[in-house]
């Protein structure tokens, strides 16, 4: 039986942390997997107690690497790809909809999905050695909901979005830094160290300065986002999407045919 993987959480005080538990796998996500998230992110509106929510990946070695690509197996037409991005993007919601701050703390990879995650958090941390990107381009031959490619322009700027999906690129954690989109990063031994001090600075700050100004960013941000789905009903309806998902699986190099 294949190993579905699960999040949990745990909590300390007035901190929450979700887990992202498929080690196995760095972490991808499963259907199930996505399912625990959105109640997670559901969790701090119910527990008033809390003032911050932390997601991390387990056993170090990845933050979340995608969706697991079995998923895409039974895809047959450009719907289900829309329906799929809607999805995705019915999940990233719950996780904007959490009021007080979120922190991704970032060990390993951050790609595909995982990198959508830690862009819809509002802080992140990461060690030296972390890898950012969506390599879809040269994998699966798939695309983003344009919510997506609206984070990777805004928490990347243009030049490196442009290397991260045209040329399938993985930025390294200082490019990340370099960006502006980390708040700190840290060797892999201080990351413990360094997640302390965030949280008792983020804990210091005043509650609902912190609600009301996520809150104002988030309606900010809420204008107007061009409709996508035309494009994703083209790509996941494609040859090479069902091409580059039979590669994937079969460990095999895909042919682009462009059709």
């Amino acid at each position: 039986m294949r190993d579905e993987g699960q999040v949990t959480v745990s909590q300390e005080q007035e901190v929450a942390t979700v887990w992202f538990d498929r080690p196995h796998a760095r972490n991808a996500m499963t259907t199930a997997m996505y399912e625990q998230f959105t109640d997670a992110c559901i969790r701090p509106s119910v527990d008033r107690t809390l003032r911050l929510v932390v997601f991390r990946g387990v056993g170090g070695k990845s933050f979340v690497a995608g969706t697991d690509i079995a998923r895409f197996l039974s895809f047959t037409s450009g719907d289900d790809g829309v329906l799929y991005e809607r999805e995705m993007e019915a999940h990233l919601q719950s996780l904007f909809a959490i009021s007080v701050p979120t922190l991704a703390v970032i060990e390993g990879y951050a790609v595909g999905g995982g990198l959508n995650i830690a862009a819809a958090c509002d802080l992140r941390i990461a060690v030296h050695g972390a890898k950012f990107g969506t390599p879809i381009a040269r994998t699966l031959g798939n695309c983003l909901a344009m919510p997506n490619y609206a984070r990777m322009l805004a928490g990347f700027g243009e030049s490196r979005a442009k290397r991260m999906l045209l040329l399938g690129d993985l930025l390294s954690a200082r490019e990340a830094q370099e960006a502006g989109f980390l708040a700190r990063l840290v060797a892999p031994e201080a990351i413990e160290d360094t997640l302390a001090e965030v949280i008792a600075q983020v804990l210091a700050n005043a509650p609902l300065t912190l609600e009301i100004s996520k809150e104002a960013i988030r309606r900010i941000q809420a204008g107007d986002v061009p409709d996508g789905d035309d494009m994703i009903r083209r790509i996941y309806g494609s040859a090479d999407f069902r091409a580059g998902v039979a590669a994937f699986t079969g460990k095999a190099k895909p042919v682009w045919r462009g059709e």
